[in-house]
């Protein structure tokens, strides 16, 4: 039984089509869904403007673009539990690292760079494949 999937964006049209197979798969099991952004090492800016402070950060970039395609799905799929999530690390570490942490029972990640040279280089769903502790879906998104 599925009961936790977990998904993969980073704002692509690839990433948004495994989204959207994810969300299917997670609306026809009534799985949870987690959406996931990884934004590699934390980077914070501070700006001073007019005498205030904004901070920003990669982190919260990635929980916006995290919330977005949650918030997309969510009108998709009736229904739909999506947990947006930003996480630290490299793509494949940070979504293996995720599962692993929340439970899920399974990775969907978009077929974007596994064909021609990247095949043999290696890509994102090669690697989560090679890592996961659960089960792996790479979507067809070309």
């Amino acid at each position: 039984m599925v009961s936790r999937i977990i998904v993969g964006v980073d704002g692509s049209e690839t990433a948004a089509a495994a989204a959207r197979k994810a969300a299917g798969l997670a609306a026809a099991t009534g799985a949870e869904l987690d959406v996931a952004v990884a934004y590699g090492k934390l980077e914070v800016e501070r700006i001073d403007a007019g005498g205030e402070e904004f901070f920003f950060s990669n982190e919260n970039e990635a929980q916006t673009l995290a919330t977005e395609v949650a918030r997309t799905l969510r009108g998709e799929f009736d229904g739909l539990t999506v947990n947006p999530r930003a996480i630290g690390g490299k793509p494949a570490e940070a979504l293996v690292d995720a599962a692993r942490d929340h439970g899920a029972d399974l990775i969907v990640v978009g077929n974007k760079r596994v064909q021609g040279l990247a095949r043999v280089l290696g890509s994102i769903a090669a690697d989560v494949a090679r890592h996961a502790d659960c089960d792996v879906y790479i979507a067809h998104t070309h």
